[in-house]
């Protein structure tokens, strides 16, 4: 009898050894499924017109790489049983409850490009590694190895760069860009950003290819300070840098900054 006690503690321990190893052990199985999930490589596909098959697993978010941002066109059908966001050529897809393969069209934004996709979801689901949507390349036709004729067409983090190296950069430092032409702005301020304490005047506009890239100086006229948000702004743009922010009131030194922006059509046109 007086050995019962020890016996009942030594139980009880054994158990709680038991079910810290059990947790333990589900902790590192958890941990090695996400890991091996992160650790997928990209998978790469290149557009050549035949539907892309994405299979989901319900409750595993999916990203998809475009080489530009898109629109997604989401069918009634799948409205409460697929999620889609779209940000700057990523979609994130992520299934809510299992569906049967469906037809789904992405539109690019910049060239009007269109992906077909056939979509299909199911509780066991399916690769979890990022996709990335490339376009074939477009066979040269000069046969002496030139460039070929016409603007060059740079990315979005190219155009801003080359913008800011022509306002602010020192001239031997400033490099151009090939296929890159000024192009005219209007002349006096923009209604660009919405609300009326900031007034918006256009300083340079640059051409590459079928897009543009404008630099626009925003002026805070108010007496309170401004925090710049993309969706105030007003007109049909493909991207918006910020060099700042935020806008301290009127007649502070640091109560103006510019942004510049990506359209695919000037800026008189964008509004």
């Amino acid at each position: 009898m007086p050995m019962q006690p020890n016996n009942q503690r030594g139980s009880s321990a054994s158990r709680t050894v038991i079910v810290t190893a059990a947790i333990w052990l589900f902790a590192q199985l958890l941990f090695s499924a996400t890991a091996s999930a992160a650790l997928e490589p990209t998978e790469r596909i290149v557009w050549r017109k035949s539907p892309i098959p994405l299979d989901l697993g319900v409750g595993q978010e999916r990203m998809v790489h475009f080489p530009g941002p898109v629109s997604v066109g989401l069918p009634a059908s799948l409205q409460g049983s697929l999620r889609i966001q779209s940000s700057a050529g990523t979609v994130y897809w992520l299934a809510q409850q299992p569906f049967p393969a469906t037809r789904i069209l992405v539109r690019a934004l910049d060239d009007g490009q269109v992906y077909l996709f056939d979509v299909a979801a199911s509780p066991e689901g399916g690769s979890v590694a990022p996709m990335e949507i490339t376009l074939p390349r477009q066979p040269s036709t000069d046969t002496s190895d030139q460039a070929p004729a016409g603007p060059a067409t740079h990315g979005y983090v190219s155009l801003t760069r080359f913008a800011a190296q022509q306002l602010y950069a020192p001239q031997r430092l400033q490099t151009p860009l090939a296929g890159v032409v000024r192009v005219p702005v209007p002349d006096g301020p923009v209604p660009l950003v919405r609300g009326g304490a900031i007034v918006s005047t256009p300083l340079a506009s640059w051409r590459s290819g079928h897009r543009f890239v404008t630099a626009v100086q925003l002026s805070n006229t108010s007496h309170e300070a401004q925090e710049l948000q993309a969706h105030a702004l007003r007109g049909a743009w493909l991207a918006a840098t910020f060099q700042h922010h935020r806008l301290l009131p009127a007649g502070d030194e640091a109560d103006h900054t510019v942004v510049y922006l990506i359209s695919d059509r000037p800026l008189s046109h964008a509004f």
